[in-house]
């Protein structure tokens, strides 16, 4: 008899739904992806479903929901802040009883459902995913309930949380004042700005350290004169500015050389910061190994200064580290509180998602006039793909089942040859049509990581940056600080490992710029359909849609005539209403 346990987060932003059965993750998902809504905070509905139909269970088959905050403490933080609307748009419903409501409603469930706290999913999340048989567990976001930072063990298959850090004081929220002080969005600008760090310098880090202190005994304090986001109409207040001596960044305005300069300095004393925390940490536990997650975990620079910078020997940051990740935390907490006999499997790749048919492709491109190649029965397409890739071209790359967390991994990706010249600066303007200062990541073979990167273990996750020291010159994937961002491709991803061993044969590079198959604002693609409007839509070269390859050379008069003719209001294509609507 199956154990089958869902988890689901929901209701702020990054909404997910994953199940875990006889402890094994088999399928996770954020809802974004099927509803195309970015950072869609509704429930799952849509991912839950596949879910289930990926597990090849009914509603009836499922032991216990598992849900990953307590909506009652956070209405509590909520009340007592004197707003319902903290830091912008993300808090859904003060309701407490709105979450239970909700997922029987939406549902159809009317089982068990258990309630943990926010950073106990955090902490859970990498803990029992990370293979690990014990290890100190350091949690940090913007915050949970009242939780903001947290300290914690994982041993004997229990998660223990021993100390923490309460709101209003917040690392993750002094990020995100920045963040939004800078121009950008908040929740989603965060990566923009530790992007934008290395092209300045840090003149304003003793600015930085007024705005928070850090005491001896892991806690912290912010200076709350410099901040608003009690109120919940601003993240900062008018004194931010006069720190600074510089006026806010209004949105897509000029970037200037003092929001790169301020940038650089938030980004060192965040690495200070939690290389301080970090070392705590281990004095309170003495483990060797180290858990991250929430979502100040997925600042890769961050993470890889902590590791050389603190007595732990190895660390584990969990790929979806921000709250969709939440949802594979309450589910291994109620898995083991439900069967703690039983160990969860470690998370070896994130391939999670849906995927497509051959037979789902093909119909998709019957219902089109594109002209394509089905190399379904060919044994060189990869080689052909390769080609391209060494002339130059930028693919579009749909392989197997959808990643699941912010990074793409290999399986929704925009892939291209590294050492072009001006190939960086092209997709952030044709492609990803975002800021052109955006960095790009490598994929690299991991039996041949260690020639280019100077890095001593894998790093599968794109969770780390390391310096590039590769005799081959790399400007289209090296930061302007000599950095890269890297993803070491093993057996977990069969197809794009050959793939890459393909370029390598090539152009002897083993690498490949890899960054996710989407435009600014938009989710990472799902489905083929995605995928074609994406292709369509941009200056991606090709479209390789599993074993189907697309150029848009010999396309050209086809697609702007889908455009003219079948671009809607929605922005989604109706290629021949008869057969798929895109909607």
């Amino acid at each position: 008899m199956n154990k089958n346990i869902i988890g689901i987060s929901a209701f702020y932003h990054d909404s997910a739904c994953c199940i875990i059965q006889n402890g094994k993750l088999v399928a996770a998902a954020q809802e974004e992806r099927f509803t195309r809504k970015k950072n869609d905070p509704d429930l799952p509905v849509n991912a839950f479903m596949y879910c289930l139909e990926e597990a090849g269970i009914s509603i009836a088959d499922i032991d216990c929901i598992a849900y990953y905050e307590d909506p009652v403490k956070k209405s509590e933080r909520q009340l007592w802040s004197g707003s319902n609307k903290i830091s912008t748009d993300y808090i859904y419903d003060m309701d407490p009883k709105h979450v239970t409501q909700q997922i029987r409603k939406e549902l159809g469930y009317d089982g068990p459902i258990k309630i943990y706290e926010h950073h106990q999913s955090h902490a859970a999340s990498s803990f029992y995913f990370s293979g690990f048989e014990s290890a100190a567990i350091l949690t940090v976001d913007g915050v949970g309930e009242w939780a903001t930072t947290t300290y914690g063990t994982g041993r004997n298959n229990k998660v223990e949380i021993f100390e923490e850090v309460s709101f209003p004081d917040s690392l993750g929220l002094l990020y995100s004042t920045i963040t939004s002080y800078l121009g950008f969005k908040v929740n989603s600008g965060e990566y923009k700005v530790m992007g934008l760090a290395p092209y300045g310098k840090d003149i304003y880090l003793e600015q930085m350290r007024q705005l928070l202190t850090l005491n001896d005994n892991g806690q912290y304090s912010l200076n709350l004169k410099y901040f608003d986001f009690l109120r919940g109409e601003c993240m900062y207040s008018d004194e931010l500015p006069k720190l600074f001596g510089v006026p806010v960044r209004e949105k897509d305005s000029e970037m200037l050389q003092v929001h790169m300069d301020i940038a650089k300095s938030l980004q060192r004393f965040l690495e200070e910061t939690l290389i301080k925390i970090a070392n705590y940490l281990h004095s309170k536990t003495g483990e060797d190994n180290l858990c991250m997650a929430g979502g100040v975990a997925l600042n890769c620079v961050a993470n890889g200064k902590i590791l050389k910078n603190s007595p732990f020997k190895k660390m584990y940051v969990q790929p979806a580290a921000n709250d969709s990740g939440c949802a594979l935390g309450a589910a291994a907490l109620a898995y083991t509180e439900l069967y703690p006999d039983d160990k969860i499997e470690p998370l070896h790749n994130v391939y999670l998602g849906p995927k497509a048919t051959g037979k789902d492709i093909e119909n998709l491109l019957s219902a089109t006039s594109l002209k394509y190649d089905d190399c379904r029965t060919e044994k060189n397409a990869l080689e052909k793909v390769a080609e391209k890739l060494a002339k130059g071209k930028v693919i579009g790359w749909y392989n197997g089942r959808m990643e699941f967390g912010p990074r793409s991994l290999g399986a929704r990706s925009i892939l291209a040859d590294p050492r072009v010249l001006d190939m960086r600066d092209r997709i952030n303007a044709m492609v990803k049509k975002r800021e052109g200062f955006r960095p790009f990541a490598p994929a690299v073979l991991e039996d041949k990581m260690y020639e280019h990167f100077d890095i001593d273990h894998p790093s599968p996750f794109m969770l780390e940056t390391c310096q590039v020291k590769s005799p081959i010159d790399m400007p289209a994937i090296t930061h302007v600080d000599n950095s890269a961002r890297i993803q070491s491709v093993n057996e977990q991803n069969p197809r794009f490992l050959q793939l890459l061993r393909e370029f390598d044969k090539l152009t002897n590079c083993p690498i490949l710029l890899n960054t996710s198959f989407n435009i600014k604002d938009e989710p990472i693609v799902c489905t083929p359909e995605d995928a074609l409007i994406c292709f369509i839509t941009t200056d991606i070269d090709c479209l390789v849609l599993e074993d189907f390859i697309i150029d848009k050379e010999g396309n050209e008069i086809t697609m702007l005539e889908m455009i003219n003719n079948n671009f809607t209001e929605r922005g989604r294509f109706e290629l021949n209403p008869n057969v798929y609507t895109f909607i």
